[in-house]
């Protein structure tokens, strides 16, 4: 096995909005684990809420769900189970499962009721190195993982964990068929993702909502494929949809996080016999003026949306290897790991108005 450095350079989460830098030990792995080396970590939506204190974790933790990094160092068994060595490139997926419950034998590991994930795990909780805002990394026995290509950057090869959330919740869950009409409801990465696996599985018209202060994103869903862009500020969006799609779409997503006008607004312009897919979460929220007699009338199919499972992020990790998507315009921003504090903010809109769309952390060498 390879040696490692004793410890590892890691920002850790001691409160709302509060990150210290700390050098925290790297362990000893069995046989059944492994070390990664992270080459970039993806931000997103969630890691803002954690940062705000929204997401109630355990603290101290150490931040970061989208780890992208090469096998550091790996059991023989590991290595067997996961079919790669020391070198090997990989994305790890967010979410860590029981194997053995009645979800996880039944194919929804997702939704295992005793699964943990990356990012959400203390640091006191052995053996500490639990999230991808690191140098260094510990994957546990039942992590999920995916080979990358080497010969991509890092900054795209991260991509993999946003664009598999476009292909589950864009694709997959609805069921999304060449010709179908599709609606985005918000712009933010998920949101493009969203654009991009629809219009790869050939996906007819697709329009995309946001708001004023989102013109810069809904001028990149337009670039990645989108037909129509909708200011909702500015226009009334369920007419504007309908005048669109001759009276309804087939596909409706909801991307959004806390707005619950959304949510109302896709029972109005779902074409009856319709899919909802509802994966932005409202922080508990009710919806008002929430009709139930219209998913009866109009036969809706409303699906919800938790995370990512493997099939959406092999087809993500197909997509960027393939290279038929520059992802530049949708990438916008990657800062030192030391400077996580900023990418959230910027993320936040705090540092300029625009903010990022996606961004990452790279890790010192």
């Amino acid at each position: 096995m390879n040696t490692l450095p004793k410890k590892s350079f890691a920002m850790v989460q001691t409160g709302r909005r509060a990150l210290e830098k700390r050098d925290i030990a790297i362990p000893d792995i069995d046989d059944d684990s492994a070390i990664l080396e992270l080459e970039a970590c993806g931000i997103c939506g969630s890691d803002l809420e954690q940062y705000e204190g929204a997401i109630k974790v355990p603290m101290p933790i150490i931040p970061g769900h989208e780890p992208l990094g090469k096998i550091a160092k790996i059991g023989d068994k590991a290595a067997r189970r996961w079919g790669v060595e020391v070198g090997d490139r990989v994305a790890v997926e967010t979410m860590i499962s029981c194997r053995f419950c009645s979800c996880c034998l039944g194919g929804r590991y997702h939704l295992c009721d005793s699964r943990k994930m990356y990012s959400y795990i203390p640091v006191s909780e052995a053996p500490g190195l639990w999230g991808g805002y690191s140098q260094y990394m510990y994957l546990h026995p039942n992590t999920i993982m995916h080979k990358v290509s080497k010969n991509l950057t890092p900054e795209t090869a991260v991509i993999f964990n946003p664009l598999g959330a476009g292909y589950r919740w864009g694709v997959e869950i609805p069921r999304t068929k060449p010709g179908d009409s599709v609606v985005i409801l918000g712009p933010g990465q998920r949101g493009i993702s969203c654009v991009i696996a629809c219009r790869e599985v050939g996906a007819g018209t697709i329009i995309v909502t946001g708001l004023a202060a989102d013109a810069k994103k809904l001028d990149v869903a337009k670039f990645y494929g989108a037909d129509h862009t909708i200011n909702v500020d500015e226009e009334n969006s369920v007419k504007r949809v309908k005048q669109l799609t001759d009276g309804g779409a087939d596909v409706v997503i909801d991307v959004s996080a806390y707005a619950t006008q959304p949510v109302r607004d896709a029972l109005d312009m779902v074409k009856p016999g319709g899919t909802i897919v509802l994966a932005g979460v409202k922080g508990m929220k009710t919806v008002d003026d929430f009709v139930s007699d219209l998913i009866v009338l109009k036969e809706i199919n409303i699906r919800g949306a938790i995370g990512v499972t493997s099939t959406g992020y092999r087809s993500a990790i197909n997509l960027i290897e393939s290279g038929r998507v520059d992802f530049q315009k949708m990438h916008t921003h990657e800062f030192e790991l030391a400077d996580a504090d900023v990418a959230l903010r910027t993320l936040a809109r705090e540092l300029d108005d625009e903010g990022s769309i996606h961004s990452c952390l790279i890790p010192p060498k």
